[in-house]
């Protein structure tokens, strides 16, 4: 069984991005949701091998802050292949974002 955390950072404020709801699916069905912390970060989910995604839903977020976007939300698709731990964290901006794997 592997572990799955995540953690967002608002690169266009230089700081975590708190409350943003995030959605962790499975073929296409969820499996669970939460909020991120006021550090950005969630997760701590057991996963077995597969092909799952996060969804995290940014216009919330962003208008909020009076903020316009042009991504509603990001959906990262990601394979858990082998155990350990995996860490993905999304790099964000109203018109912009990248993820990668972090440790």
């Amino acid at each position: 069984m592997s572990r799955i955390t995540t953690h967002i950072l608002d690169v266009s404020l230089g700081r975590p991005a708190g409350d943003v709801e995030v959605v962790l699916m499975y073929e296409g069905a969820e499996m669970t949701r939460g909020l991120t912390s006021a550090d950005g970060r969630l997760g701590g989910w057991d996963l077995d091998s597969g092909i799952y995604s996060l969804r995290f839903e940014t216009k919330a977020y962003f208008s909020r802050q009076s903020v316009g976007t042009l991504y509603p939300f990001v959906e990262v698709h990601f394979e858990v292949a082998d155990e350990g731990h995996y860490h993905i964290p999304l790099l964000l901006s109203p018109f912009g974002y990248s993820t990668y794997r972090g440790s």
